[in-house]
């Protein structure tokens, strides 16, 4: 995803979702990200939550980068790339990334990428605890997740 400050600077978000519990693991905001960008996230994640066994991508040039398909030889992660043209293989990402435009990015007016950080933090930390979900039997992705992760399932995410 992308935005831009009030100053017209523009920045990007890295999304990371739980395709399962749907809870927002990572946003990363930056003014550029790349391949190693991506990889830092999923080693933050995965120090925090365990190796996912797939991830799910589009085909961005962060994703398709040799840092994340080194990452993903070397951890045994299926890299699972969305076809072109066909938004519904990345639904509960395409999704979020909707909600996050919607509820966060359009209501904003950032001076700064400091500031980006904080409001997108505060909206991801509002997303997974404080909200429930329909989708997940109106409880909320935070205890989702936790429910799950108390059986040691490997999150499966959507980047």
């Amino acid at each position: 995803m992308s935005d831009q400050l009030v100053g017209g600077q523009r920045f990007r978000l890295l999304t990371l979702v739980d395709n399962q519990s749907r809870e927002s693991l990572a946003i990363e905001v930056g003014q550029r990200l790349t391949g190693d960008d991506v990889v830092r996230v999923l080693e933050q994640v995965t120090a925090e939550r365990g190796k996912p066994q797939s991830i799910r991508v589009d085909d961005g040039p962060e994703f398709i980068s040799r840092s994340v398909d080194l990452l993903a030889y070397f951890d045994g992660v299926k890299l699972d790339f969305s076809r072109p043209g066909k938004p519904r293989d990345n639904a509960v990402i395409k999704s979020f990334n909707g909600r996050l435009r919607d509820e966060c990015l359009n209501q904003h007016w950032f001076l700064s990428l400091h500031e980006a950080k904080r409001l997108t933090e505060a909206w991801r930390g509002d997303y997974n605890r404080v909200r429930p979900h329909a989708s997940l039997g109106h409880r909320t992705p935070f205890e989702v997740a936790r429910r799950v992760d108390g059986h040691a399932h490997p999150p499966s995410l959507s980047g």
